[in-house]
């Protein structure tokens, strides 16, 4: 270090690297994402998560192999359980019924939740209220909005009287007692509870849609419908997948509904995977037998949602 002491003189003075003011040279090895003391906090969610989550579904797999009906001995008796499934006409019928309110829910509740998200986007003053009351019905219990829609599906409910106040009589039925439209009133009640969860998932998807990019393309000549399908479609491309995703998961797993407008009745004409795993395991001591209808559902589950994913992927991002 060279110091001037007036003018004409300088010095030149050796300060020792101890003295220095200068900070140590950091140390550039990489720490590691989580260190070791951190883990003691998230150990008991993890060892809870393993042991309610994970672990009962391996046990639960595992029994529906044997023939246990919830106390004493059991046997291992391999795939009988499942033979017995897609032997019986009432099960396939149920595996039926819950594709149907699956793929039903999903498609209504995206068309109709995309057109409500397109509506109230950002043209309406009164678009905040609206958001609020479509999407109240997805706050309340499904049991409660189930018992409501049962007090209007009766013969002497609403509905019927709407009917007949419009002079439509030939068209009052008893809607929850009719096996063909027993399962539509089941669809249209998941619906209606749905449709506002759908709605703000596309509103979120809306709102990064830059407003630029639809001026612009109207004013290249795009009409309503150019403008949605080129421009918006695929902005919303993630809201689409996620929305799905969580749609058909939800709709697979139908079960308050059911239970509370029909009991899976009338005849077995409303009996989904959900019902028959609740009945087999819970009201007939099937355990073995309800551990393979649930691990029937899981499996169907597991590959909708992989197929979902596959179909709904962004395939520019792979190019890229």
């Amino acid at each position: 270090m060279t110091v001037t002491i007036d003018e004409n003189t300088t010095r030149t003075l050796t300060v020792p690297p101890k003295a220095r003011r200068t900070p140590p040279p950091r140390n550039r090895a990489r720490k590691p994402l989580i260190s070791y003391g951190h883990w003691w906090w998230a150990l008991p969610a993890v060892v809870l998560v393993i042991g309610v989550h994970y672990a009962a579904t391996l046990t639960g797999g595992f029994f529906a192999f044997t023939n246990w009906t919830g106390l004493g001995d059991w046997e291992f008796i391999g795939l009988e359980n499942f033979q017995r499934i897609f032997n019986d006409p009432q099960l396939l019928g149920a595996v039926w019924n819950t594709l149907f309110l699956a793929f039903g829910s999903v498609i209504l509740t995206n068309v109709i939740g995309l057109l409500f998200a397109l509506a109230i986007n950002r043209t309406l003053k009164s678009r905040y209220i609206l958001r609020t009351l479509l999407f109240m019905p997805v706050v309340l219990s499904p049991l409660a909005v189930a018992y409501v829609w049962k007090f209007i599906f009766q013969f002497n409910g609403p509905l019927n009287g709407l009917l007949g106040a419009l002079g439509l009589e030939e068209f009052q039925k008893v809607w929850l007692a009719d096996p063909t439209w027993s399962i539509w009133a089941i669809l249209l009640t998941v619906v209606w509870q749905q449709t506002g969860f759908t709605m703000v998932i596309y509103l979120a998807g809306l709102a990064s849609v830059p407003i630029e990019v639809e001026e612009a393309a109207a004013l290249d000549g795009a009409g309503i419908w150019g403008r949605f399908w080129n421009v918006t479609v695929p902005a919303i491309r993630p809201s689409i997948a996620i929305a799905t995703t969580l749609g058909i998961i939800q709709g697979l797993r139908i079960f308050d509904q059911i239970l509370a407008l029909t009991g899976g009745g009338p005849a077995g004409a409303t009996e989904t995977l959900a019902t028959e795993v609740y009945k087999q395991a819970f009201s007939l001591g099937q355990f073995g037998f309800g551990s393979a209808l649930a691990l029937v559902l899981t499996v169907i589950i597991l590959a909708f949602a992989i197929l979902q994913q596959f179909a709904t992927r962004d395939r520019d991002a792979g190019k890229a």
